[in-house]
Parts: C-alpha cells; structure tokens; sequence
C-alpha cells in the first residue's frame, strides 16, 4: 500500500498551532502523518522559513495546508519546499506574486471583524478579547471562543505588507475552502482567490475559524486532498516513464 502524503498545517494570525487539535485528531485516527507549525507571526519571511523547516522534516510527499494569514505563509513557502505536492487553503489568503494581504485588501470596504484589531506601540496587532468571539469564532462554543480570545497570538503589522514572490499555487494542484459567515475575509474575497487558483473549492456554513467549528468536515477536505494530490503525482510520474 502507498504510504500517505504528509500534512504539515499552518496556523494563522491571532492562533497558534493548537486551532487545529480537533482535526488533527481525526486525521491521526486515518493513519496520517501530521505535523503542526508554530511560528512566529513577526514576518512573511520569519514563518515561511519555520515552515519550510517543516516540510524538509517529512520524509516524502506533503501537503501544506494554512488556514488565514497561514495560506500567505504556505503560498511563498511551497517553492523552496521540493517534496511538497498541493496546497489546501483554509478560509485562507493566496496572493499572487507581488501581492500582499493589504494589496489584496485595497479598496474594499473592511471586513466587520476588523473592527475587533487593537494595534499596539511594538508594531503587533491583537484582537480584542470582547470581540474576538463575535467576530472570529461566532459558531464555536461560547467557553471554546473566550479561551481562544485569551490565548491568541498577535501578529506583526508587517506581515499584512509583506509580499509574496513566488506563488507555489500556480504550479500545484489546489483546495479552497470559503467560511460563508466569515467575518474576517469576505467570502466574495474567497471566492475571487478560489477560482483564481482554479482550486477545488468546497463551501461551509462555518465562521473564520472553520476547523474548530466544523472539524469533521475540514478533516474531510484535506484527506480528500492529499488523495488528489497523490493521485495527480502518480499520473505525472507514469508520463514521464
């Protein structure tokens, strides 16, 4: 029997590495490999070189997998990575070369859950914790979302203004998954980034934070695509026999 791709899953803004325990469990019960980032969110470069760290750790094919600012992070990681063979987008970003999340941003109306982020003097963005439920986990349980408000992890300011220079989607197989009720990124903006990938693109009734409240099905996209991403490896590799 082939041995599974790897998954490594990359975290975004305001989270670490524990928003996905719920799926890593269910991906741990099918037998896959997985491992977890936990970066540092101080820049574009910072976390895509903590991620390509772990990727060159997997023996074998792997799949990122990043959920909000974590998709940025696996967009520009994906080229320096040589044993990654898809990129699965979690309510996430994917800028395109020269992009950032404030280019992607610019003259769109502010999503609702902006209104939630407090800057501080050190350049470092939080959410506050009043309003981090409401706006970015509406349909997590009400204790589940206040310890998610209190252990948050800010972000640097600048990761919004760092640019992508390679975009690792132009040349992998992709999965989108758009958070209808998300308050953070607009669905339509989802949407937009989905089908400029040409993405396989699965809709869910969820909020930002998708693989909390919805684990099961989230668990069910990545499975399905590291199946397509093999599979679409095993094709090229018969080709060029």
């Amino acid at each position: 029997m082939a041995k599974k791709p790897n998954i490594v899953l990359v975290h975004g803004a305001w989270a670490d590495g524990s928003s996905w325990n719920k799926v890593i469990t269910l991906l741990l019960k099918e037998g896959y490999n997985v491992t977890v980032t936990q970066h540092p969110l101080t820049s574009l470069e910072d976390d895509v070189e903590t991620t390509r760290r772990v990727a060159e750790m997997q023996d074998g094919p792997t799949v990122l997998v990043g959920h909000s600012y974590g998709g940025v992070v696996i967009t520009e990681a994906a080229h320096k990575c040589p044993n990654v063979v898809g990129l699965i987008y979690i309510a996430a970003f994917a800028p395109n070369v020269g992009e950032s999340i404030n280019s992607l941003a610019a003259g769109a109306p502010p999503p609702p859950g902006f209104s939630a982020v407090r800057p501080d003097k050190y350049g470092v963005l939080w959410l506050d914790k009043e309003l981090m439920p409401d706006n970015f986990c509406q349909d997590v349980e009400k204790e589940e979302a206040a310890v998610m408000a209190v252990t948050q992890q800010p972000i640097a300011a600048r990761c919004f203004d760092d640019k992508v220079t390679n975009a690792g989607w132009q040349k992998l197989p992709t999965w989108y998954q758009i958070s209808a009720q998300d308050k953070m990124i607009p669905p339509p903006a989802q949407q937009f980034m989905g089908e400029r990938m040409k993405a396989k693109i699965v809709f869910l009734p969820a909020s930002h934070a998708a693989m909390v409240s919805h684990p099961n099905e989230i668990a069910d996209i990545i499975m399905q695509g590291c199946k397509d991403a093999e599979s679409a490896k095993s094709m090229m590799e018969a080709a060029m026999v």
